[in-house]
């Protein structure tokens, strides 16, 4: 790889052609393989120039946008499953499917076997199916 290839990225057309990839839905590694640069490169590049991080960034928010508002409108729309992934996004202390509790300090715990079989009773069915 010769040094300097980041600077054909850098001017106008190339960062052009940055953003529509990006706008595309393709993914970083994608993009880093049509540049002809590895990943790792390309995620070097990004931090150290701001103008190639900024085309990916707004190239990815225009496509962003519009999927969110295709969602939004299926949401209003009345689709069942629209509305649930949106509100377990925009709203996930409501509408998470798990919620986390925490306890601190000593929580007493008391553990209740009502299942009604002891010990014989399990070693009385066990002697039975071996002998099935």
């Amino acid at each position: 790889m010769s040094k300097g290839k980041y600077k054909r990225w850098l001017e106008p057309d190339g960062l052009v052609i940055l953003q529509g990839w990006a706008r595309d839905g393709l993914s970083d590694e994608q993009i880093a393989h049509n540049m002809g640069i590895a990943s790792k490169t390309l995620y070097r590049w990004k931090k150290a120039y701001s103008p190639i991080c900024q085309a990916l960034k707004k190239g990815k928010e225009v496509v962003d946008f519009a999927v969110e508002n295709a969602l939004l409108k299926k949401a209003l729309s009345g689709d069942t499953t629209a509305m649930i992934f949106w509100l377990k996004n925009r709203r996930p202390d409501k509408w998470r499917d798990r919620h986390e509790m925490r306890m601190e300090g000593a929580v007493p715990v008391t553990i209740i076997d009502d299942v009604g079989v002891d010990d014989a009773d399990i070693n009385h069915i066990m002697e039975e199916q071996q002998h099935d």
